[in-house]
């Protein structure tokens, strides 16, 4: 009888040795069993790490063999070109600056930024296609060193100043403006706070592209003249540039508010610029008198230096006679004169006695209240200096001299007609207008002007007005 085969013999070679089969397993089934034997969560992370892996790069690869990247031109990274594009601040600062006050240009304007093409020296106005942010901020008054007009935005940036700690934000208000066709107007900003804490005491403004804003091409950052930002306490005893007509008195150089001299000019009820003026027009050795001997030569041009950078306005004052019109500037100064059915320009009233002319100034003076007041239009050119009188027609006041004229009972004489303390020119110091006179005309002033002497060498006239 046949010996029984077990099922595991069967289809098995009994004369062949039995071999151990052994089958390779999957290599997640393998990485599974890893895992399933691991005791501890270090032990599943070993083991899980190398098939993530290996399963992880083939799926990236094969992603990447798979596509193919098209860049947009507008994805591109492209390096800046360079530009000679640059920000600027069209006119200097309106000096001096206070906290909690309107920051304005030397025109008490608005200030304006304008991008230029700067080539070489020159600038030309340029308008961008499109239009930019333009950031305000405030700049330490030490930047840039030196006279370097030179700079990186890495440096603008660094001298940046920020507020104080516990402080608002030290610059306030439209800080951000939008540049379009190359031109943009600054709105009201003001400083919140002084410059006395950084170590140079001044600041600088200064405007730069908002970062991030325009990547396509370099704008060159502006910045203004350094300048100090004072309390704005100290504002109440500004003084004015220009002043104006109506300004205190004390608002002119070397007049204090409350000092000496402002009291002496109160108790003679000369209580504003315009009051200040008149009386420097009508009697100036009066005015002189009134501010003392501790009021030196040197303070007395200085304050007549700055009284006649005042912006008179186009209004003026009419006295009317029986046979006269006579026209005053705001200061009590003659533009035009209408004598028995004759006009005299300006030009021409020196052709009339001194003293006949004093005495319509000094009667328009004495009753300035009930004078007419009317719009000073008037389609005159403004008085040359002396000297430039002198070379259009040196024979000018010869040919007067030579030729008088007779004038309700009074003729011109050479005396007359060539008295120098008879103040028949204008002075380059008052501001001018094309349509109308802003600036007085020196016809009645009693102080000297002499061709040797500079504009700012103002001496009271030694005679009393006597029309002697």
């Amino acid at each position: 009888m046949a010996a029984k085969r077990f099922l595991n013999d069967f289809g098995s070679d009994p004369d062949q040795p039995k071999e151990k089969r052994t089958r390779t397993r999957p290599f997640f089934t393998s990485g599974i069993g890893q895992v399933l034997m691991g005791n501890s969560l270090q032990n599943i992370c070993a083991a899980l790490e190398p098939m993530l892996r290996r399963v992880v790069n083939e799926e990236v690869e094969s992603g990447i063999r798979s596509c193919t990247f098209t860049r947009s031109p507008s994805l591109r990274i492209q390096a800046l070109e360079p530009s000679n594009l640059q920000l600027i601040f069209t006119k200097k600062l309106s000096l001096p600056i206070f906290t909690g006050t309107k920051i304005g240009d030397a025109d008490n304007s608005p200030l304006q930024l304008l991008v230029v093409d700067k080539i070489g020296d020159q600038m030309v106005p340029a308008t961008l296609s499109c239009s930019i942010k333009v950031e305000i901020v405030v700049l330490d008054g030490d930047f840039p060193k030196g006279d370097c007009n030179t700079w990186s935005s890495k440096e603008f940036d660094k001298n940046i100043v920020r507020e104080r700690p516990g402080k608002r934000p030290l610059i306030a208000g439209d800080v951000i403006v939008t540049v379009r066709d190359g031109f943009a107007v600054i709105g009201d900003i003001e400083f919140t706070d002084n410059s006395s804490w950084i170590r140079g005491r001044k600041f600088r403004l200064g405007a730069r592209v908002v970062p991030g804003s325009r990547q396509d091409v370099s704008i060159r950052q502006a910045i203004t003249e350094a300048f100090p930002v004072k309390d704005h306490r100290g504002e109440l005893y500004k003084k004015h540039h220009p002043p104006m007509l109506k300004d205190e008195v004390w608002r002119l150089e070397k007049i204090g508010k409350e000092g000496v001299f402002h009291k002496k000019l109160a108790s003679d009820n000369i209580n504003t610029v315009q009051e200040f003026l008149m009386l420097f027009v009508v009697d100036p050795q009066k005015l002189r008198t009134i501010l003392g001997p501790g009021m030196s030569e040197k303070m007395w041009e200085v304050v007549i230096k700055h009284a006649r950078e005042c912006e008179l306005g186009k209004r003026l004052y009419v006295l009317r006679g029986s046979n006269f019109t006579i026209t005053l500037n705001p200061i009590c100064q003659i533009v035009r004169a209408d004598i028995d059915g004759q006009t005299y320009a300006q030009r021409q009233l020196s052709n009339i006695d001194r003293s006949y002319i004093q005495n319509f100034v000094i009667q328009a003076y004495s009753n300035w209240n009930s004078l007419e007041e009317v719009d000073g239009s008037l389609n005159e050119t403004a008085l040359l200096t002396q000297g430039e009188l002198g070379e259009q027609n040196p024979n000018n006041q010869e040919t007067m001299a030579r030729a008088p004229v007779q004038l309700h009972g009074y003729y011109l004489t050479d005396k007359s007609s060539m008295e120098v303390g008879y103040a028949d020119v204008g002075s380059s110091n008052w501001q001018m207008s094309a349509t109308h006179y802003d600036t007085p005309v020196d016809v009645g002033v009693g102080y000297c002007i002499t061709e040797s002497s500079p504009d700012s060498d103002i001496r009271p006239s030694s005679r009393p007005f006597n029309g002697s």
